[in-house]
């Protein structure tokens, strides 16, 4: 549970500085965001494949059509998306939205692998969510007040931007299940080779993101746009490679090994921690403090999180009886059935 906290922890922090890319680099498509970051990172894999070679070999077809699966919706379109939601809310309202990812994984993770993480107990587990449901509240309070008092922002392009956030949050909700049941089917595979055939995968997807987004720039020559790194090729390049190696590869690595020691419902709500990296980062980023609204809502989120953590899957134990049968939880502390 600690090592897994502390991976978890690590993801946030590193994914946290995403949030920040689309604030420096207004000018820059969305989709040349997104496409150049993981064309930077799927590069970067390429030597960092040498040292997971014998690993990498060791996968299946099947296992690198799954990574190619997830390297779509949770690289190339999440990060679209929320590229696109940033620029057009100014941040902190896209991070909230994006905040929500710890109650909707949790919610569906409760469910959908009860049979094999074990089942949060809903009675202890509502309060957790409550109180992080609370906090992005407050910050989404706090982000509106902000957007009626000043006359220059565009009320329609920040709705629009809220449409698209919610559209990453369908896909991050998608992806970290489906990542984790890669993950708990193979727990003999390394994190760190997972981590490295994902960005393998999203190498040619994103070469080819990168073409068609410089064949749309070029089609819409009237933009003024400069071919192929934009006004700013070294402030850009290097933020590619920055958030390519950070946040992508090793981001996923520490991920993927807090997925390989955490129960999927747990691990959701530790998403928490990208939501408050990147509120940091945003705020820093503005030079600003938060509003004593945002300030409440990051401490909702922090106790949230503590409530969370302490609650403990119980498994579901069949046992069969002459006639009939019948199932009893068993906490995760049960001798014989702990809970990963």
């Amino acid at each position: 549970m600690g090592s897994g906290l502390a991976w978890a922890l690590g993801a946030g922090a590193l994914w946290g500085l995403v949030f920040v890319v689309p604030l420096m680099l207004p000018e820059y498509p969305a989709l040349l965001l997104s496409v150049g970051r993981y064309l930077a990172f799927g590069l970067l894999c390429l030597p960092l494949a040498w040292f997971d070679r014998a690993e990498l070999r060791a996968l299946s077809r099947a296992d690198w059509w799954h990574a190619t699966k997830l390297a779509f919706v949770g690289n190339l379109l999440y990060y679209a998306l929320l590229a696109s939601s940033i620029q057009r809310t100014g941040g902190p309202l896209s991070t909230v939205i994006i905040g929500t990812l710890p109650v909707v994984i949790a919610l569906v993770a409760n469910r959908r692998d009860a049979a094999r993480d074990g089942r949060l107990p809903w009675a202890r587990l509502w309060p957790a969510l409550a109180l992080i449901g609370l906090g992005i509240g407050l910050v989404h309070h706090s982000e509106w007040q902000a957007l009626h008092a000043d006359p220059a922002r565009d009320a329609a392009a920040y709705l629009w931007g809220a449409l698209l956030a919610v559209g990453a949050v369908a896909c991050w909700t998608w992806y970290p299940l489906h990542n984790a049941d890669w993950l708990r089917a193979h727990p003999q595979r390394s994190a760190r080779a997972w981590s490295t055939a994902q960005g393998l995968a999203t190498l040619p997807q994103a070469a080819l993101g990168f073409a068609l987004a410089q064949a749309g720039l070029a089609w819409a020559g009237g933009s003024g746009f400069t071919l192929p790194f934009g006004p700013r090729p070294e402030v850009f390049v290097a933020l590619m490679i920055s958030v390519g190696l950070l946040a992508s590869w090793l981001g996923t690595l520490c991920w993927n090994a807090a997925s390989q020691r955490l129960p999927s419902a747990l691990a959701g709500q530790l998403i928490v921690f990208e939501t408050l990296a990147a509120l940091l980062y945003a705020y820093l980023w503005r030079g600003e403090w938060p509003a004593a609204a945002s300030a409440l809502g990051v401490a909702a989120l922090v106790a949230g999180v503590w409530w969370g953590v302490r609650v403990r899957p119980q498994r579901e134990v069949a046992q069969a009886h002459p006639g009939r049968s019948r199932r009893v939880r068993c906490a995760s502390q049960c001798s014989g059935n702990n809970a990963p």
